[in-house]
């Protein structure tokens, strides 16, 4: 397996393990991190675009 698939699946499980945390949390933290996920990817793809 290559590195780059093992770390790709790393980043997935935290994120899914961050996503149970804000749910135990209430609902407004899952919220906050929803917004914070949508900012961003709005963020990132502004980014590219200018520094394309």
């Amino acid at each position: 397996m290559k590195i780059w698939k093992v770390r790709s699946l790393f980043y997935r499980i935290a994120r899914i393990l961050g996503d149970i945390q804000a749910m135990m949390r209430g609902p407004k933290a899952m919220g906050k991190r929803i917004v914070r996920r949508v900012v961003g990817r709005a963020v990132g793809r502004t980014m590219r675009r200018i520094l394309k």
